[in-house]
């Protein structure tokens, strides 16, 4: 009797077992049914495999939290999961899910500085970025380069323009260091690269000559002749004489026009009133600014005035450099 019990408990059992095994193998090769397609899935820092899989079971994105526990425990792959948002798919396999998860193939966000862009521009922007975890709101600019590691640093032209990916959640300070270790290192190839002969001391006065060739024109063809021009005027001793500066130094007192009063202010950044160059950046020039500042187009320029038409006409003499102003901004 005791005999026949138990041949019918290990019947019992192979058909549990069995009924179990094929399911699990169905589980396996049913593909993922996501609704439109596509869905976000975010697995946040530390979330245990069990609790990641329960929450795609809740989710209806897998029909078995538990073979999903096993399956991974068993390809070893569930200690592997890294944190990140992913796209899961319809008709991903157990396989392809586990491969993406374990993968860090997150989807990435992206944010643009442009060049020419001023602190204030950049900050903005930072902060605007809803993938980004803000924790600068408050913080001045002095309390944001101690952040950084640069107490005491300008904050002005320390950032690279350039297109930057990152994983939602990466703070704004992380973004902005790597985009500072980005201009320290293009800054640094510039510096590296530099002719011999040209006015300037440091890497530090180099990446002040280009954040004024940068504001001074959109074109990168004349980047070289401004910054001709803008060394010959150094080695000479003359005053740079650029209005950039000038709108830099008045701050949110520029109201879009440059008067003669404002030509003679005498702040900090006004290339009229003193000689040489201003005593930071004045916004964040790109490659080929920081390329010009060393590397300026030989001539004898040394003025230009705009034409109107986003060039400048360049010119020898202060009686040429007249007419040009005469010719394309009087209009006579």
């Amino acid at each position: 009797m005791l005999a026949r019990l138990f041949g019918l408990l290990v019947l019992a059992g192979s058909l549990v077992v069995g009924w179990a095994w094929m399911e699990y193998r169905e589980f396996l090769q049913t593909p993922l049914k996501v609704a439109g397609g596509s869905v976000v899935y975010d697995v946040p820092a530390g979330q245990s495999f069990g609790a990641i899989t329960r929450e795609l079971e809740q989710a209806g994105l897998v029909t078995n939290a538990r073979y999903l526990q096993w399956y991974g425990r068993y390809r070893g792959l569930a200690s592997q999961v890294k944190a990140g948002e992913y796209r899961l798919s319809d008709g991903m396999t157990a396989d392809e899910l586990l491969a993406l998860l374990v993968s860090g193939r997150s989807i990435s966000y992206s944010l643009t500085l442009l060049e020419g862009w001023n602190i204030r521009q950049v900050r903005a922007a930072v902060a605007g970025h809803e993938a980004l975890r803000q924790t600068l709101d408050g913080v001045d600019n002095d309390a944001l380069m101690e952040r950084l590691g640069r107490p005491g640093l300008h904050p002005e032209g320390r950032f690279f323009p350039d297109t930057y990916r990152f994983d939602r959640g990466t703070t704004d300070v992380e973004f902005l260091q790597r985009a500072m270790r980005t201009m320290d290192e293009e800054l640094a190839q510039a510096w590296q690269a530099r002719v011999e002969g040209i006015p300037l001391q440091s890497a530090e006065e180099a990446l002040i000559l280009a954040s004024i060739i940068e504001k001074e024109t959109g074109q990168a063809s004349e980047r070289p002749q401004i910054a001709g021009v803008f060394s010959r005027r150094l080695q000479k001793g003359m005053k740079l004489q650029t209005d950039p500066t000038v709108i830099y130094g008045m701050g949110e007192q520029f109201d879009g026009n440059i008067r003669r009063r404002d030509l003679r202010q005498d702040t900090p950044y006004n290339t009229y009133v003193h000689a040489g160059l201003p005593p930071t950046p004045i916004c964040m020039p790109g490659r080929e600014a920081l390329r010009a500042a060393v590397d300026p187009e030989p001539g004898n320029s040394l003025y230009f005035v705009a034409r109107g038409d986003g060039s400048h006409a360049f010119s020898a003499t202060l009686k040429e450099h007249n007419a040009a102003v005469r010719k394309y901004q009087l209009k006579q």
